[in-house]
C-alpha cells in the first residue's frame, strides 16, 4: 500500500472528528448574543462595577427590542429615562416596547448619541455620569442617578459587584439583563 493511500485513510478517519469540533465551535458562535459577540460589554449576567459609580456603566451590554428586551436591566433604562422625563412611572415595566423605543431615541437626540434607539456602551456610560457618589453604608457604595425631572437611588456592593435601583413605587431590584422582577 502506498504512502499516499494510507494518508487518505487517515485523513477520512480524522475528518469526521474534525467537522464535529468544527461544527461545535461554529455553532458556538452562532448562538452567542449580538452583544457578546461583538464585546460590547462584560458578558456577565447583571450590570456589575468595581470602579468609581460614574464610570461603573462603560461596558454595560445591549437593551433594545431585540436584545434583553423584557429584563430587569430594561427595567433600569425605563427608570432612568422617567426619571429624565422621558416615560410616565406607569411605563416602567421591564419590557422594551415601542414606548421605550420611542423615549429612547428622544434621549439619545437630546445627549448627542447616536439614536438608533438601542442602549448600548455609549447610551450606558453617557447615563453614568448623571450618578453622584453619596459614599458606602452596610456595605455598598450608594448613588444616586439625578435625572433632569427626578432623581432614583443606585447601589452595589462597596468592594465591586452587581449594582441594584430603585424604580418607581418598588424595592431595590437587581439589574440583571436574563431575568424581570420589576
Amino acid at each position: 500500500m502506498s504512502s499516499y493511500s494510507i494518508g487518505r485513510r487517515v485523513l477520512r478517519k480524522a475528518a469526521a472528528p474534525a467537522t464535529a469540533i468544527a461544527l461545535a465551535l461554529g455553532l458556538g458562535v452562532a448562538l452567542a448574543t449580538p452583544a457578546t459577540a461583538s464585546g460590547t460589554y462584560t458578558g456577565k449576567p447583571f450590570v456589575y462595577g468595581d470602579s468609581l459609580l460614574t464610570s461603573d456603566w462603560d461596558d454595560e451590554g445591549i437593551v433594545d427590542v431585540r436584545t434583553h428586551r423584557t429584563s430587569d436591566v430594561t427595567c433600569l433604562w425605563q427608570t432612568i429615562l422617567y426619571a429624565d422625563g422621558y416615560l410616565p412611572a406607569s411605563a416602567v415595566d421591564g419590557i422594551f416596547d415601542d414606548q421605550t423605543h420611542a423615549a429612547t431615541v428622544n434621549w439619545q437626540r437630546s445627549r448627542g448619541v447616536n439614536p438608533d434607539g438601542s442602549v448600548d456602551r455609549a447610551t450606558f456610560a453617557r447615563a453614568g455620569q448623571r450618578i453622584s457618589d453619596n459614599g458606602s453604608a452596610d456595605g455598598y457604595r450608594n448613588g444616586r442617578y439625578q435625572g433632569t425631572a427626578r432623581s432614583f437611588l443606585v447601589r452595589r456592593p462597596t468592594e465591586g459587584g452587581n449594582w441594584m435601583f430603585l424604580p418607581p413605587g418598588r424595592g431595590f431590584v437587581p439589574a440583571a439583563y436574563n431575568w424581570r422582577t420589576c
